[in-house]
């Protein structure tokens, strides 16, 4: 059996590439690192930055989420922003605590929401067409805008 043939037999065994990521890993914890920077503080460094983007991220929501709301005063919204600058992890903390879970203005937009589409599902083919017509009638649109029309609310 040739060289080739083995390794290809061997590389369908499952535990095998595991094996070989686990030596790769590990030769590379002893290799990579110099006096200055090992393989682990990469890892170190990628796990901050990852938790420095994600800790910026959590803030541009919450300065979102406070210029947005309508229920908070002007100068409620500066005390806000005040805490979350002066004290930025318990400050954020204590803000995601206090928030109430619905607003007043989170209810109005689920309100609008809902009618929008009850609005848009009432709206039937027939209803279309006889707006068509009276359109028509009133001299709006010509016959060939009417069927034109038509046909794209009928949907052929």
């Amino acid at each position: 059996m040739t060289t080739i043939a083995r390794a290809r037999r061997s590389i369908g065994r499952p535990g095998l590439p595991l094996l070989a990521a686990l030596t790769v890993v590990l030769a590379a914890c002893s290799s990579v690192g110099s006096a200055n920077m090992t393989f682990w503080d990469v890892i170190w460094a990628m796990v901050a930055f990852y938790l420095w983007f994600m800790f910026i991220w959590i803030f541009i929501g919450l300065f979102a989420d406070i210029f947005r709301r309508n229920d908070l005063s002007g100068l409620a919204k500066a005390g806000w922003l005040l805490v979350l600058v002066v004290l930025p992890f318990l400050g954020a903390l204590i803000y995601i605590v206090m928030r109430p879970k619905v607003t007043a203005q989170d209810v109005e937009l689920m309100t609008r929401a809902e009618a929008g589409q009850k609005a848009a599902a009432s709206v039937s083919v027939a209803d279309q067409i006889a707006k068509l017509q009276e359109l028509k009638a009133a001299g709006a649109i010509s016959d060939a805008e009417f069927e034109a029309l038509k046909q794209k609310a009928i949907g052929t």
